[in-house]
């Protein structure tokens, strides 16, 4: 039987990148993501609270796509690694349900733990 290989945190955040370019938000929490992850918004997020495990998370990105009137553009930046973090700047521009349109950037920055992310931590 072959083990399978841990994948490094650099090798995480650059697979992570990739799929987020490509904007494969759900692939990358289902490759990623460590069942129990947690997800942890700054305390004046507005409709969003942080959750812990897989199942929360999903719903918390529903959610949030439930809010999304229409999306204009977005971008994500080239992560930085830094021992078992990542870095990743990301921006929307996106008119928001019942709240006009928002551009909006943000510093996420994910935790990695025996080759999965165990927590993404929103800056914003």
């Amino acid at each position: 039987m072959i083990a399978e290989k841990v994948m490094t945190t650099k090798e995480i955040a650059n697979r992570l990148s990739e799929l987020f370019k490509e904007n494969k938000w759900d692939q990358a929490q289902d490759e990623l993501f460590s069942p129990d992850a947690r997800s942890i918004e700054p305390p004046h997020a507005v409709g969003l609270q942080s959750v812990q495990g897989m199942p929360a998370i999903k719903k918390k990105g529903a959610d949030f796509n439930s809010m999304v009137e229409e999306m204009h553009g977005g971008w994500v930046g080239e992560p930085i690694v830094a021992g078992n973090h990542i870095a990743v700047t990301m921006g929307m521009d996106a008119t928001m349900k019942g709240a006009g349109r928002l551009k909006m950037e943000e510093i996420a920055l994910y935790e990695v733990k025996d080759g999965k992310i165990v927590s993404e931590q929103f800056f914003y």
